[in-house]
């Protein structure tokens, strides 16, 4: 079958749903495709694991995609690009011819080198929902990983009265982020919540023995569990763009428009890599960043280019702990800490060669445009200059 559309997105999330919105709130004539390997219409990612865990309800993450009018070719996947014809090819044998195309096609988890229906790779709504099935009282979830998805889907089982163990590469959590400090505090907050620490451990192997998973340890050791949470990261997406001749390097390389080097295709969200006037490029894996590059992006198609300067922020929730960042939290970097209360509330700023680089808001709200202001400024700043510069 042949689909004839004036703007193609690939990908049916957040991302991909805010462009539909731009394109349609300035072409609202236009026909807009949307073409989703999943068979959700888009959704709202953090909630997975936040919100959800608490008392919002399942049906509070959709997205208002029908209002952009976009038609849905969801539970499908775009196979092939011919740039030069316009057309995109999927696993069902359509094709789309487009006028402006867009590749918010986000990034594939990373996943353990066995599998099975309780080995989860966090990433997607049917992955929350059998968490949430196998997450009764009691049982006992192991999570792999100790980075930001990991710390979340931990404090979310704990507080469903789960057994929790983590086990991550790292000395401690929150190493390669955090202020030494702060990676202790962390790390002991856990333990005293209930969670099984197990640092510098790897999970070499395993395999799932019919309502357990047997985890084998790099040390040598195994761990018995109910089900087995993957907490790696994501691998950028990028083989449609890369066929379709656009530059990959760390993502799909876009200007300050979204566009790619190929005519009439763009790339937003988790997979582009993208300047910015303060941290040059950078390729961002949050909300944040989906829902506004998915906009200008969007803007862009439409005919209403406008440059990307915005610097995306994300946010954390940890049992009674928060905190919102912006900018480049790296734990190599110069440290200035500025303590209300420590470990509890304040501002740790990240520095190179005397500029600020990023900003952790650390259970100090309401303050991303005053961090990102001071991102933008020149400097040189130290622990003087910064001292009570930014306060809840």
């Amino acid at each position: 079958m042949r689909h004839d559309y004036d703007h193609l997105i690939i990908g049916a999330g957040m991302c991909g749903e805010a462009a539909a919105q731009a394109i349609h709130a300035l072409a609202p004539q236009a026909r807009i495709g949307m073409i989703g390997a999943e068979r959700h219409p888009p959704y709202d990612r953090p909630p997975l694991s936040k919100a959800l865990w608490k008392d919002a309800a399942e049906d509070s993450v959709w997205r208002p995609v029908a209002d952009s009018g976009a038609s849905l070719h969801l539970g499908r996947r775009a196979s092939a690009i011919d740039a030069a014809a316009h057309t995109v090819s999927d696993d069902h044998g359509d094709v789309y011819h487009y006028g402006k195309l867009l590749l918010a096609t986000g990034g594939s988890p990373r996943r353990l080198a066995f599998g099975g229906d309780r080995v989860l790779a966090y990433r997607g709504l049917d992955d929350y929902r059998r968490l949430r099935e196998l997450a009764r009282p009691g049982a006992h979830i192991a999570v792999v990983g100790g980075g930001f998805i990991g710390c979340e889907i931990a404090a979310a089982l704990a507080l469903h009265q789960c057994r929790v163990t983590m086990l991550f590469p790292e000395s401690r959590l929150g190493v390669r982020v955090y202020p030494a400090g702060l990676s202790r505090f962390v790390d002991g907050y856990y333990r005293e919540r209930g969670i099984d620490i197990r640092s510098g451990r790897l999970a070499s192997g395993g395999e799932q023995r019919g309502e357990s998973v047997l985890l084998r340890l790099d040390d040598g050791s195994t761990l018995e569990a109910d089900a087995v949470v993957a907490g790696l990261g994501i691998v950028p997406d990028t083989a449609l763009g890369s066929a379709a001749g656009a530059e990959v390097d760390n993502g799909i390389h876009v200007d300050a428009c979204m566009r790619t080097r190929v005519a009439d295709v763009f790339a937003a969200g988790d997979v582009a890599n993208f300047p910015n006037p303060a941290l040059g490029r950078l390729r961002v894996e949050h909300e944040n960043a989906a829902v506004t590059m998915g906009r200008c992006a969007g803007r862009a198609m439409a005919g209403q280019a406008t440059p990307y300067t915005e610097l995306p922020f994300f946010y954390s929730d940890l049992f009674d702990l928060g905190y919102e960042a912006v900018g480049r939290l790296d734990a190599r970097l110069d440290i200035v800490e500025d303590w209300v209360t420590p470990n509890r509330e304040g501002v740790v700023y990240y520095l190179e060669h005397g500029r600020v680089r990023g900003v952790l808001l650390w259970n100090t709200w309401g303050q991303v445009d005053a961090a990102r202001v001071l991102i933008a400024e020149p400097g040189p700043h130290d622990a003087s200059s910064l001292h009570a510069r930014i306060r809840a």
